[in-house]
């Protein structure tokens, strides 16, 4: 079954289109707020996203603008009556940090993602078997981890079998290739599932081989995303999570001239796919 569209997905485009409407109106958020009646507060919750917004407070903003295409307001507010309910990920509520909530809205909006993981396989390509093993150091409760898993599943599923696909690229080091998460069988595997999700025409995994040596980002994992009506967004993926854009633009091409270095040295989807099937038949396992 097709998943319908979210809701984050409305209120994204509302973000974007009234925020751009607002500056072309010469007004700051102050401003705005104050012409409608309104907390700062609300438009600024509004213009991230972080809210839906009725049609009533839409034709109210509308107005100040100047917005008055028929075609322009009506696609508008049905984008308003869309961004109300759930979206797909608020039932995990209770195993999600705000900001990878946050950041879970970004990539579901995405059309393009790219990605370095030095350590382990990503959670959008690892089996249920590998997100198992992986997660069983850390003492979770069962019912908990068994959420966390699923949230993995459902957001793979959406992002590989979904009717927007992203473009994907991922580059995983060597040693994510090699190690030994959950003993051989279960990377077996992880490893045929990065065969087979690398043969799709929407998705490259590249390898970042042993001898490629130091490059910038030796210390940790990051995810680039790319849309076609904002600006590119970057995630840095630690503990607490942290996502920049155009606040921070030196820090977002630091990562984008990263991102290109680390391509230039991995190994080409012909050869990262030769490795991976090596590593696989290493272990015994075909």
């Amino acid at each position: 079954m097709t998943p319908s569209i979210d809701p984050s997905l409305n209120r994204r485009k509302l973000r974007i289109a009234l925020r751009k409407a607002r500056e072309a109106a010469g007004l700051r958020q102050r401003e705005a707020a104050e012409r409608v009646e309104w907390s700062l507060s609300k438009l600024i919750r509004i213009e991230t996203g972080a809210v839906s917004i009725s049609v009533s407070d839409l034709r109210a903003l509308m107005e100040v603008y100047g917005i008055t295409d028929r075609a322009v307001t009506d696609e508008l507010e049905e984008a308003a009556r869309g961004s109300k309910g759930p979206s797909w990920w608020s039932s995990f509520h209770d195993v999600l940090t705000p900001q990878f909530a946050q950041y879970l809205g970004y990539e579901t909006a995405a059309v393009r993602l790219h990605t370095y993981h030095p350590i382990v396989i990503p959670g959008h390509l690892q089996t249920r078997e590998y997100a198992n093993a992986l997660l069983a150091p850390r003492d979770l409760d069962p019912e908990r981890m068994r959420r966390v898993v699923e949230l993995r599943m459902m957001r793979q599923g959406r992002m590989f079998d979904g009717e927007e696909r992203l473009s994907s690229v991922f580059v995983l080091d060597e040693a994510a290739v090699r190690r030994q998460i959950g003993g051989p069988t279960v990377l077996a595997g992880q490893l045929q599932q990065l065969l087979d999700l690398g043969a799709r025409p929407d998705t490259t995994i590249r390898v970042l081989p042993f001898e490629a040596g130091a490059h910038y980002s030796t210390l940790g994992s990051f995810v680039l995303l790319g849309f076609t009506d904002d600006k590119d967004l970057l995630y840095l993926e630690h503990a607490a999570g942290s996502m920049t854009g155009g606040e921070d633009l030196e820090l977002l091409e630091r990562y984008q001239r990263c991102f290109g270095q680390i391509t230039d040295l991995a190994l080409d989807e012909s050869g990262s796919l030769d490795l991976i099937s090596r590593v696989k038949r290493d272990l015994g396992m075909g």
